[in-house]
């Protein structure tokens, strides 16, 4: 199954195409200049008038963007898609100009639910000009912007560029079976999740050895987004690094803390599961890295597309008919490029498309039952979207923390429903990997919490080479991680396989995923005592998202999400599998 990107435009030579990016740029200067003169004559009709603009722009901007970037996705060979990428990145420089300019007069106005009193649709968005009220105290200053802006391009955004390109262009010499083959880092790394044993210490062995060839660009990639960093808290008047990225997520430090707090309270939980899995692989003490991924147990049953179909719309048909509809609609509509294939990018993603209120699912489907389990988290996204539809597409900018939410929710819920129904050994393996994914959102993450932590620190007053780098990371696994894995068998050079630390806008990309996980979980604590009560609670969750801060998005549903207990909650929900898993490989080892 391949999606139809049709639904968009019929190609990049369609004329609707061509009109739409052309449309956009004079937008942008038409919009400018609306902004200028919103206080000219009607204020309330000027104002109106700019948001149906912004409206309009926002979904056509969507529209030009998903064909250029989904395509790419695709096939990263396409020629035709090139240019207008770099014309698409240049119009959204534009935009940016734009909305500070709109920002800087929401930030000035002191009278703005004054003006919307009496129409429906500023009244609306009166959460967005909260928003951009917050937003104004964190611009840089006019005469600096759009400088600044071109100087990213060739600062941050290509340190990036560069990194993957070091990352996707080191080929590896890897001896298997008597055979040498070269191979891409990707291909490499991915034989962690092989079966045997010696395949996955030869691929581990085989890829810290390679590192070196590459460290000193990563070394200097990193340092220099992270300096970029704290240039860009300073012009933008951000305390910190990790409170640009809390104010970007509208997420307070009390919630952090609390966060944090409970994350840490579950490491020791953690190193039990990992000893636990050593165990499992015929080994005692302390989990070798390059077995965290091992499969363990027998999940032997494969599914065609057309079965993983199946068994997502009868469990969640069971669970929540809308879900099952948006799943129904993907399948039925070709929303879904299914297969991997040569240029196609790995892994899995989901792209909403308000414009035509459906969402584009990318996933590298291979018929394991993680795949299925794959296709119902991006699905579980797909759903959130579909919630987003019934807003203004200027009130679904969801925040990272919130936007695992619906994905991960889905996750819990089929993963409860194929325990329920396995045999003991399915039942065990299917825990295993339930704990293993979880370990890496809480116990990996805290690790790269503070491996982060660490090296903006020392931005401050330096760069730090890639060997202080790989001291860093290990300093990080070994207070997390401690002794549920083998300190002789870490990994150094986690900073430069995860392009996370690499984004030039979101820092501290990490605590995100720690917070989707546990508040999906508490959220399935949630419907547990609800039943169908939950269902309307948790598309307004789904739909304040893009518009709320995250407390009082949670506080919608009655969580407080400063408190322990929430988080506490949560947490023993990975205890219970943890006990449960214990007492299968006790039973079958007696």
């Amino acid at each position: 199954m391949n999606w139809d990107l049709g639904k968009l435009y019929t190609g990049f030579d369609d004329p609707a195409f061509a009109r739409d990016m052309d449309a956009l740029s004079a937008g942008a200067a038409q919009l400018k200049t609306a902004i200028a003169n919103v206080r000219e004559g009607d204020e309330q009709k000027n104002l109106h008038a700019i948001i149906e603009r912004m409206q309009s722009l926002s979904k056509r901007m969507s529209r030009v963007g998903n064909l250029i970037f989904l395509t790419l996705a695709a096939d990263s060979n396409c020629e035709a898609a090139l240019q207008p990428r770099v014309r698409y990145m240049e119009i959204g420089n534009e935009f940016s100009l734009v909305s500070s300019d709109f920002v800087r007069y929401i930030g000035e106005n002191d009278h703005i639910r004054a003006l919307c009193e009496g129409d429906a649709l500023l009244t609306e968005h009166l959460p967005f000009f909260e928003n951009a009220k917050n937003d104004a105290a964190h611009l840089i200053d006019s005469a600096l912007e759009p400088t600044v802006l071109k100087m990213r391009m060739d600062g941050s955004a290509a340190f990036a560029r560069l990194r993957d390109e070091l990352f996707a262009g080191l080929s590896i010499d890897l001896t298997l079976d008597g055979e040498t083959k070269r191979l891409p880092l990707p291909a490499v790394r991915a034989m962690a999740c092989d079966a045997r044993a010696d395949v996955r210490k030869a691929a581990y062995e085989a890829e810290i050895a390679a590192y070196p060839r590459l460290e000193t660009g990563m070394a200097a990639c990193l340092n220099a987004i992270k300096g970029e960093a704290l240039t860009m808290c300073s012009l933008r008047n951000f305390p910190s690094v990790l409170d640009w990225s809390l104010i970007v997520s509208r997420m307070d430090r009390e919630t952090l803390d609390a966060l944090l707090n409970a994350m840490r309270g579950a490491l020791p939980m953690f190193r039990r599961y990992f000893r636990l899995k050593a165990k499992m692989l015929g080994y005692e003490g302390g989990l070798k890295f390059y077995d965290l991924f091992a499969p363990v147990g027998k999940v032997t049953k494969t599914y065609t597309l057309d079965e993983a179909r199946d068994l997502l719309l009868r469990v969640f048909g069971d669970y929540c008919p809308a879900i099952q509809n948006v799943m129904r609609r993907a399948f039925a509509e070709n929303w879904i490029d299914a297969y991997p294939r040569e240029g196609k990018e790995g892994g899995a993603f989901c792209a909403g498309e308000p414009s035509l209120g459906i969402s584009y699912v990318l996933t590298n489907f291979d018929g394991s039952f993680s795949d299925v389990s794959t296709l119902a988290h991006e699905l579980g996204h797909a759903f959130h979207n579909d919630c987003l539809n019934e807003v203004s597409p200027l009130m679904t900018d969801t925040p990272m923390p919130l936007a695992e939410t619906a994905s991960t929710f889905n996750e819990l819920l089929l993963a409860e429903r194929m325990q329920k129904l396995a045999s003991p050994e399915e039942e065990a393996a299917l825990l295993e990997m339930q704990l293993s994914d979880a370990a890496q959102v809480i116990v990996d993450i805290m690790s790269r919490f503070l491996f982060e932590s660490e090296v903006v620190e020392r931005r401050k007053t330096g760069t730090t080479s890639a060997r202080g780098l790989c001291e860093i990371m290990l300093d990080a696994q070994k207070q997390t991680y401690g002794d549920g894995l083998d300190e002789n068998c870490l990994h150094p050079y986690m900073w430069a396989c995860k392009s996370h630390y690499y984004s030039a806008d979101l820092h501290f990309y990490n605590f995100p995923y720690a917070f989707g996980l546990l508040f999906a979980t508490g959220l399935y604590a949630l419907w547990q005592k609800k039943g169908d009560d939950f269902w309307p609670l948790y598309k307004t969750i789904l739909q304040k998202s893009g518009s709320d801060t995250i407390r009082n998005v949670a506080a919608s549903a009655g969580i407080d999400l400063t408190k322990p207990d929430f988080w506490q909650d949560a947490i023993a929900f990975y205890a219970k599998k943890l006990d449960r898993l214990e007492t299968l490989v006790n039973a079958e080892s007696n």
